[in-house]
């Protein structure tokens, strides 16, 4: 099995994860299955408040039960960090602290780009109505790649 780590915690086969989008704004939410590795967008959290957030974030575990967090870790695209990106890390730290689950930070650059591409595909072109969908999309897409970068398992026959 491999090492864990903050970027790459070990896990087991079957359960769900939860992946975050953080901003100051808003935290955009998705949740995904190991077994079927598949993501979905979830929800967008506007609460102002941190303490309203994470009270909204504890309700989302207690529903979903996930055996995982993921956090987008935001880069400039040479890979350089900025100011967001020891934001997202501390939110990372108080995920693991709060909620005592493994926490994983993934590669977020141009999520939030790549959300607004898909959405606009789907026939979202209003912005207003994109808007509050951008969030939860872009964790899904990060909830994605980490989904597609965990080793897979050799089948079972």
């Amino acid at each position: 099995m491999p090492e864990a780590s903050p970027t790459h915690p070990t896990v087991p086969q079957r359960g769900a994860l939860l992946g975050f989008d953080f901003g100051l704004a808003r935290i955009g939410v998705a949740v995904g299955e190991l077994e079927t590795r598949m993501a979905n967008p979830l929800t967008t959290l506007s609460e102002e408040s941190n303490e309203a957030r994470f009270a909204a974030i504890a309700r989302l575990i207690d529903e979903w039960q996930p055996i995982m967090l993921v956090v987008g870790i935001p880069a400039h695209l040479d890979g350089e960090e900025h100011e967001l990106t020891r934001r997202c890390r501390r939110f990372a730290n108080q995920l693991r602290g709060r909620f005592g689950l493994p926490v994983a930070e993934c590669d977020e650059r141009l999520s939030s780009a790549e959300a607004d591409t898909e959405l606009r595909s789907l026939g979202q072109r209003n912005w207003r109505k994109r808007k509050p969908l951008l969030d939860a999309t872009a964790a899904r897409i990060i909830l994605q790649n980490h989904l597609d970068g965990l080793p897979h398992e050799p089948t079972r026959c």
